[in-house]
């Protein structure tokens, strides 16, 4: 298997047996694993390899192999603190029983981990496990190389939702940059404008209809999002949140159209500087690779498990078809009124003081709006497999839910149990 195709790495753990060492006893015991492992992306690797920065999974081939995962799990620490320990067990030589020892000691200690049980090279169940998990391991990772750019100070509304970036960094990876709102206006003043025409055609030509906004409004929307490109460019950011209200009340412009141009492009955008919610977005984006929309819930209906969602910018290419027009609050600008498309959808809220909290809930698209009294895109959610409105009222964990389509409350809710979520018990 070549480097670039490999997506984790598996060392396989043995005590020697009589004469043989335990690099034979891996190749007599596990050699019928190795092929199968590699066919989903794994390569194998040594103890050298504790270190790298990659995703590793530890193979345990026989039993007597305690104290060498827990070396392996302690040298690892200094490389990626945090990581949750994926212990991958086989039918054979006390595989199981070595694996269920050593996990248990880990959460004696406070550490995260999951036993893997594959039944035999051909458990195609199994190995699908083993591919998410090294999936979960890669989102780990990615998380704690990433940048979150802080564009101005959150919204003064979000009581709820502007953690110390320090929190941020220790508990989900993202490193937050801090970037003066001032820049922005610089960036902003720097654009030429021979730049507008273009992109301001583009999206007028995509739009089923533009009905309040002028063309001078049309291209200062234009203008912020060169201006919010710009940023993310020279901060080399993942992730960008701006306080866009500030845009209105001092340049009379929006950041509706940036924010959501930004997401189709993969950089993820959240407004009003809320990290939490941009947070969020970002583990949506890196763990399932799906872009989501960030909205407020604007209406609960509890007798029937429903709510409506609002905002006035949401991703494009979550759209069928979307209209240009004025910001909802202000009556100034652009933003986006976009129809989403009826479809499965999961509800994801992460918060609490030190943002390890989680609420969740899957349900699916039943209507759209457009009430003069909501921001302008607007969805109504039936909420079907899991959760209810009613929690929202009882223990809210701050105003923004994010709408990601399909339904993934299981994987979301192990993936933050294993690394973000206190442990059960």
């Amino acid at each position: 298997m070549s480097e670039r195709a490999a997506q984790f790495g598996y060392i396989p753990v043995a005590t020697p047996l009589a004469e043989r060492s335990g690099e034979e006893v891996v190749d007599e015991l596990a050699g019928g694993y190795i092929p199968a492992l590699e066919q989903i992306g794994g390569r194998r690797r040594g103890p050298e390899a504790i270190a790298e920065a990659e995703p590793l999974i530890y193979f345990v081939v026989t039993g007597g192999t305690e104290h060498q995962i827990l070396a392996l799990l302690e040298e690892r620490k200094r490389s990626a603190p945090g990581e949750p320990a994926f212990l991958l067990a086989h039918p054979g030589n006390n595989s199981l029983p070595a694996a269920l020892e050593t996990l248990a000691r880990l959460q004696q200690e406070g550490a995260r981990g999951r036993i893997l049980y594959l039944n035999g090279p051909d458990d195609k169940a199994g190995l699908r496990q083993i591919a998410r998990a090294a999936g979960d391991a890669r989102a780990f990772h990615r998380l704690r190389r990433a940048r979150i750019g802080l564009v101005g100070a959150p919204s003064d509304w979000l009581l709820a939702s502007h953690p110390d970036p320090d929190t941020v960094k220790k508990v989900w990876g993202p490193e937050v940059v801090p970037v003066r709102f001032e820049a922005l206006e610089d960036a902003i003043e720097a654009v030429p404008d021979q730049a507008l025409k273009a992109p301001c055609d583009a999206l007028v030509s995509k739009a089923v209809e533009v009905r309040e906004p002028p063309e001078t409004e049309l291209q200062d929307a234009v203008l912020v999002y060169l201006a919010m490109k710009q940023l993310v460019d020279l901060h080399h950011l993942d992730a960008v949140t701006v306080r866009c209200f500030d845009l209105v009340e001092k340049r009379r412009m929006t950041g509706c159209f940036a924010l959501a141009r930004l997401n189709d492009e993969g950089v993820v955008a959240g407004c009003e500087g809320d990290l939490v919610s941009t947070t969020g977005l970002l583990w949506l984006q890196t763990l399932l690779g799906q872009t989501a929309w960030m909205a407020n819930p604007a209406r609960i209906d509890e007798g029937r498990n429903a709510l409506w969602l609002a905002h006035c910018t949401v991703p494009l290419n979550m759209t069928a078809g979307f209209g240009l027009r004025s910001h909802f609050e202000s009556g100034l600008g652009v933003s986006i009124q976009g129809t989403l498309k009826k479809e499965a959808v999961t509800l994801v809220r992460i918060g609490g003081r030190k943002m390890d909290r989680l609420w969740l809930a899957e349900g699916d698209i039943t209507g759209a709006g457009k009430d003069r009294q909501l921001c302008r895109t607007q969805v109504r959610v039936q909420l079907t497999n899991s959760g209810h409105v009613s929690e929202l009222l009882r223990r809210p964990l701050g105003n923004h839910l994010l709408l990601v389509p399909g339904h993934h409350a299981d994987r979301l809710r192990g993936w933050h149990e294993m690394t973000v979520g206190r442990y059960p018990g």
